[in-house]
Order: structure tokens, then sequence, then C-alpha cells
């Protein structure tokens, strides 16, 4: 096979989220046909003994809290990326309605969670016998959106020339970037309270990041290589989760002179021109050279995060699975409308051609929480059987991008865009 052959059909796999997909289906199938396999697998110790600050190297604390630290650092990337000039949030006055329907991506799903809740309560789904602090601990997993999924779908959706997808894309970074608060601040271990002091080496991290930055250093590796095991070692230590540990050292790293935009690949820098490319010091642009160089292993490893968290077997189904998804679906919907719609009245507009339908579809597609709502529930549900109806509600929201394609065609959105 040719080079570019092999390397346009690596394209489709990452583009179309491929190995993400492939891993939920694979996990699926184990944990309802083969579940004894599925655990031994999710479960063994591929170093053997060998512990961590007291943790065992299973495969699933190896995929949950060491290889993620490379997914949540390339969202932190995007979101560095976003404040640069020309960026989604710079200048801040034409990220506003994004902005304010962020807030409302995520007041709606925590509003329709508690809602939902009093509801089952009042109607005996739920009862006295149920441990009510144990149910509420899942708020936060509705507030999630899958960045990279939700763009395709809105790409699809809207076309790719519509301004739609820039607002949803931007609204999805702003969203996950206050997840990522959500998981570090609300979901710490209840059974190992957490110890701020030894945050200090998060801080050592970040000063050590930031002194190779002053000192000119132009390669991400010695950022991460240093900085980065700083970090997860003072979050682990701190009983806080260490899949954060690159959020606080990759905004230090060396950015380009504005944003090159969140999915830039190297074949459209090489379109615009070598003096530009120089211009803008994307050519030895840090930043950039993290994610490009990061994002095929990190796409690719989705399949073992979904592998790992998608073993749900079919007769976990429960109301939190209902009440997680429908938290989803309604109150990002609705939440993300009534808060942009809001903003315009508080004389911050939406973008050229969109209204109201154009954001109901947009809010409809930040449901799309798959990837990250999976995480949130992994760190919200301590019971098994609340963890599985959870991460349910989590899987079941991928629909929400199939139904978003069918209703778009339907309704004739993708005339907006560029064919």
């Amino acid at each position: 096979m040719s080079a570019p052959a092999r390397n346009g059909i690596i394209n489709i796999l990452q583009e179309f989220s491929i190995p993400l997909i492939t891993g939920v289906i694979v996990a699926m199938i184990a944990a309802n046909f083969f579940p004894e396999w599925y655990h031994h697998v999710v479960h063994w110790k591929p170093l053997g003994d060998l512990a961590l600050f007291g943790h065992e190297l299973t495969l699933h604390y190896v995929v949950n809290d060491m290889f993620m630290v490379f997914f949540f650092g390339i969202a932190a990337k995007e979101i560095t990326e976003s404040v640069l000039p020309g960026g989604a949030l710079n200048p801040p006055a034409k990220a506003m309605n994004p902005l304010f329907a962020t807030v409302g991506g995520v007041v709606g799903p925590v509003a329709a969670f508690f809602a939902g809740l009093w509801l089952f309560f009042q109607t005996g789904i739920y009862g006295p016998a149920d441990d009510i602090a144990a149910l509420r601990r899942g708020w936060g997993v509705p507030t999630a959106t899958d960045i990279a999924l939700a763009w395709l779908v809105a790409r699809t959706v809207f076309g790719k020339g519509h301004p739609a997808v820039n607002f949803l894309l931007l609204l999805a970074v702003a969203d996950d970037a206050i997840g990522l608060g959500i998981i570090a601040i609300f979901y710490g271990d209840p059974v190992h309270p957490a110890r701020p002091e030894f945050l200090g080496l998060v801080l050592v991290g970040m000063a050590a990041a930031y002194a190779m930055r002053r000192a000119g250093v132009k390669s991400w590796i010695p950022y991460v290589g240093l900085g980065g095991p700083l970090s997860w070692a003072g979050l682990t230590l701190a009983h806080l989760h260490p899949a954060l540990a690159l959020v606080f050292i990759v905004p230090f790293l060396p950015a380009p002179r504005r944003d090159i935009g969140l999915f830039t690949d190297q074949d459209e820098i090489d379109r615009m021109g070598e003096d530009l490319a120089h211009d803008l010091h994307m050519e030895h642009s840090a930043l950039h050279t993290f994610e490009h160089q990061l994002k095929l292993p990190v796409d690719f490893g989705l399949f073992f995060f979904a592998f790992t968290q998608a073993g749900v077997a079919l007769a976990d189904m429960g109301p939190m699975t209902w009440l997680i998804l429908g938290s989803l679906v309604v109150g990002k919907t609705l939440g993300i409308a009534l808060f942009g719609l809001l903003a315009r009245l508080l004389g911050f507009p939406l973008p050229d051609r969109m209204g109201v339908r154009e954001l109901l579809m947009a809010g409809y597609v930040a449901a799309l929480g798959l990837t990250v709502a999976l995480f949130v529930a992994s760190e919200a549900f301590l019971e098994p059987g609340l963890l599985g109806q959870g991460k349910m509600g989590a899987l079941f929201s991928g629909f929400v991008g199939l139904s978003a394609v069918a209703l778009g065609r339907a309704l004739r959105m993708h005339e907006g865009g560029d064919r």
C-alpha cells in the first residue's frame, strides 16, 4: 500500500473516531457475552505486581489515570490556542454569545438532572431505600460534551463552512474546560480525602515549565517530560485525578503568534507557505507540535479507553441511565438555546446565519457526551450498579450524533454551509 493511501486511511479512522467507536463495540460485546474474560483483561496487570503510590498498575489504571493525561493535555492545548490572537476567545467580545451558551450547557443539564431526580422520587422510581447522596453525585456527568465527535457531527449537519460549526466547537472547548474543573473540585476520592499540601508539586512542575519557556526551550518534550510527572505525582498524592496533570503544564508551551485552528493539520500548514508559517512561528511552535505528534497515538489509544470504560452489561440499564441521557438531551438543548438567546437580548449577537433553529440544533449536538461523559461517570459513581447505569446513559448519548444527522437533513440545515 502506498504512503498516500495509508495516510488517507489513517486520516479517515481519526476523523470519524473509528478507534473509539470500535472500542465501545468490542467492550459491549465482551461485557455481555464474555464477562469473566472482559473483567480479567480490564484488571490485568501488564507490569505484574508493580505499584505506583499505592496504586496497582492494572490496564484500567494505566489507561484511565496515565494515558488520559495526554487526552486532556490535547484538550488543554485547544483551550490555550483559543485565547491567542485570531482564536475563538480573542477578543473576548466575539466569544460572548457562545460563552453564555456554554454556561447554559452546564446549568441546563444540572438543572434537568436534579429536576429528574426529584421527579423519580415523587413517582416512586426511587424511594427511601435509595442512597440519595450517591444518586446526587451523577449531576456532573451530563455536563460533558465530546469535542471531536460534536465537531464531526456539526460539520455533517451544517456543512463545513457554516458558522454554527465554530460556534459549537468553541462551546465544546469551553464546556470541557468547565468539566475539567468539575472533575478536579467535586470528584475527589471520598475514601482518601484531598491532601492539598502535595499540590506544591504541581506548582513546581508549572514553575519548571515557565523557566523552560523563559529559557527559550522550543521542543514540547522537556515541558511534558519534566513538568508532566511532577504535576501527575502532585495530583496523585493530593488524591485528585492525575489525568488532569498536563492541563497545568500545556499552557506554558511556546505558542504561535495567532490561533491556527483546533484541527489544523500539517498539510494545511504546508499549503500556507514557509514564509507565513515562519512569521507565525508555527513551524517552531511547541504547542502545535505537541498535538501534531501526539494526536495519532491518542486517537488510536482511545480504543483502550473505550474498551476499559464501556464494558457495561445491558442488564445494568436502570433509572440513572435515562436520567443521564435525558439530562444531556433536554438540558443541553434548552440550556444552550436559552442562554444563547439571553446573550442576544443583552447585546451579544449570534454569528451570521445562526437563528433559533440553528441554535437549538447546536444545543442538541452538544448533548453528544460520550468520551468525556464516560470519564466523568467513572469518577462520579462509586457503587457498581449506579456506575453501570451512568455509563450506559453516557454511551446512549452517542446516538445523538446519528439522530442529529438525520434531523439536520430533514430540516435541510446543510444548505447554509459550503458544499
